[in-house]
């Protein structure tokens, strides 16, 4: 029984025209040997499996040969030729430094530099894996890099070239190799599979060249195993099965469904796929890519991106053509977005769930299939709502006259309590306002429903509604002007009332508002004093009533309440528990504290 040779070896290229994907190189290094342009030292980097060493066992065989064609290929003739195809040429080393990394190890290799060739032109060095030689390596490896004898070449291979350090490189010729194509690994693997008499789908070679990520010896790898399983005949569906790769049928499913807002079929779908096994980010990994393919499937200029067989092509150039550009990139935003918060979710079949639901409703948010509730319309005011019945549109922008409003009739009914309105914008008091003249206030603009209500909050001598022109076109009672004048007493004793009804629930509130009498300021204006901010974001929160209530009482609309951060400490208040009336007996007399803690005696009068 022979023995079996893996088609990374069997097939590995044997001379420069048979290296797949690397045209620019191979191209570069033939150059070099019909022009006799052979520099002393090669740096060959790439990733694994794109042809790295195999290109520098070519290149030392070639500059070996005794008779080049013309092209800069070997003859694969000669004496040179023949021992280097047995692996018997004395001309040619291979290091690996991942094994052979140390400061001796390079010692020996230029102690046998200093030999020159018994048969042949050149000794050349080839060293894989260069990264791991260590410092020391490198540096006692300079010298003899930088000024090797004339028949002495070396070609360095590695994958990390950034651990390369720099005085090595400037040394070296440095070649970078690609990534291989997808066409091109498929159609080596069809050269393969003809060689071995083995008959394989177009869209089977194509799904292991695009696993393979651009490595051809993992692609030869992968299709060893394959063919072991599945025998002389490789087909898609056995591809798929055994390399653990989603359907691309899958992901033209779901687009359809996306592009329908069908949520509920793509969400069948996506639990079909998770229950085969396929975790969640694989699948919107898949999916993102798809919807990519079909991204530049929009423009025959950039159709040359899509890698994947002739049959898929033409399924990728049937569904592009019911989508736009803007609903691909929303969606792949989409996708996107959910890749970054995938690891920080908790519950990931949901997040994955919600992101496919959004990718719906973007596509297609008329035709998803989602419950649609008609919502009333209504306008916010703070944290206050007022509805807005659905015959009457709302005009947010409506401001009232500027015409000055003859005073009427004081009105006997209570105000409609619906109508809640924002205080003008405070100007900041530095001093005393009793002390100091209080500038005038401008009209004031409710940042919330942008309607003017400088009527309302009584700034200079216009007062205006008491209702915006959209609640009295929606059918609200208008409440009407009204300039009484009052006095201090009279804002004093509704303040005590208005506290007990405003803040009946809220005794912070209760507390700020009786702690200090309001003082009246003009004829309309009030201004409260607090202690803090806290105290006055309280008022804040429920000015509107406040304000409702006394223009109610004091039958006056053009009332406004400022309030003032004193900067005087509070007075210290009565004690009134057993506890502070102890502490307070105590600092006035503390052999009381003393007689207590020496008889151990509790609070208890």
């Amino acid at each position: 029984m022979d023995s079996f040779i893996v088609s990374a070896r069997k097939y590995r290229p044997l001379s420069f025209a048979t290296v797949v994907g690397q045209d620019v190189i191979t191209s570069t290094l033939k150059n070099a040997i019909r022009n006799q342009q052979i520099a002393q030292a090669f740096l060959f980097t790439g990733p694994r499996g794109v042809g790295k060493t195999t290109c520098a066992r070519i290149l030392a065989k070639t500059i070996n040969c005794e008779q080049i064609t013309s092209d800069g290929e070997a003859c694969n003739k000669c004496a040179s030729c023949q021992s280097f195809s047995k692996s018997a040429s004395f001309n040619i080393y291979e290091l690996d430094a991942a094994s052979n990394n140390s400061i001796d190890d390079i010692r020996t290799l230029v102690d046998q530099v200093r030999i020159p060739p018994q048969a042949g032109k050149y000794k050349v060095y080839i060293i894989d894996e260069v990264h791991m030689l260590s410092q020391a390596a490198f540096n006692a490896f300079l010298k003899t890099l930088e000024e090797p004898p004339a028949y002495a070449k070396f070609i360095l291979a590695t994958t990390e070239k950034h651990k390369i350090i720099p005085t090595i490189l400037s040394r070296c010729q440095i070649f970078d190799f690609k990534r291989i194509g997808v066409e091109d690994i498929a159609g080596h693997l069809a050269y393969v599979a003809r060689s071995e008499h083995i008959e394989a789908e177009a869209d089977a070679l194509h799904v292991i060249a695009q696993k393979a990520d651009g490595g051809l010896r993992d692609a030869l790898s992968m299709f060893d195993q394959l063919v072991s399983f599945a025998g002389n005949t490789l087909t898609y569906r056995q591809v798929i099965d055994n390399l653990n790769v989603l359907d691309h049928e899958y992901y033209f499913k779901i687009t359809d469904f996306i592009l329908s807002g069908d949520i509920s079929h793509a969400l069948l779908v996506l639990n079909e796929i998770i229950d085969n096994g396929f975790e969640g980010q694989h699948f919107m990994t898949g999916m993102a890519q798809h919807l990519r393919n079909l991204l530049v499937c929009q423009d025959k200029e950039t159709l040359k991106l899509l890698e994947t067989s002739a049959n898929i092509r033409n399924q990728y150039l049937e569904q592009t053509g019911r989508c736009s550009a803007s609903m691909l990139l929303k969606t792949l935003d989409v996708c996107n977005g959910f890749d970054i918060d995938f690891r920080n979710s908790n519950n990931k079949r949901l997040h994955l769930e919600i992101a496919l639901m959004q990718m719906c409703l973007t596509a297609n948010p008329q035709a998803a299939t989602i419950d649609k509730i008609p919502v009333k319309p209504s306008v916010v005011v703070h944290s206050l709502e007022l509805k807005v019945p659905e015959a009457a549109p709302v005009k947010l922008n409506a401001v009232p006259s500027a015409e000055p409003l003859k005073p009427e009739p004081a009105v006997t009914q209570p105000i409609a309590s619906q109508t809640v309105v924002q205080n003008e914008a405070k100007d900041e008091i530095k001093e005393h306002p009793l002390e100091n003249k209080v500038k005038e206030s401008k009209p004031a603009f409710s940042t919330y429903t942008g309607v003017n209500l400088s009527g309302l909050m009584g700034s200079g001598d216009v007062a205006a509604s008491a209702v915006s022109e959209s609640e009295t076109t929606a059918g609200e009672p208008t409440v009407p002007s009204m300039l009484n004048a009052f006095t201090q007493a009279d804002l004093e004793s509704a303040w005590k009332a208005m506290a007990v009804e405003v803040a009946s629930d809220h005794p912070n509130l209760l507390a700020t508002l009786t702690c200090r009498p309001p003082l009246l300021d003009g004829d309309t204006r009030i201004i409260v004093t607090v202690d803090n901010k806290i105290q006055d974001g309280y008022i804040f929160e429920n000015r509107p009533a406040m304000v409702v209530y006394l223009r109610n009482a004091l039958r006056n609309t053009s009332i406004s309440i400022e309030t003032y951060i004193s900067e005087k400490p509070v007075e210290e208040r009565k004690p009134y528990t057993d506890t502070e009336r102890f502490d307070a007996l105590a600092r006035n007399n503390p052999e009381i504290k003393k007689l207590k803690d020496q008889l151990n005696l509790d609070i208890d009068m």
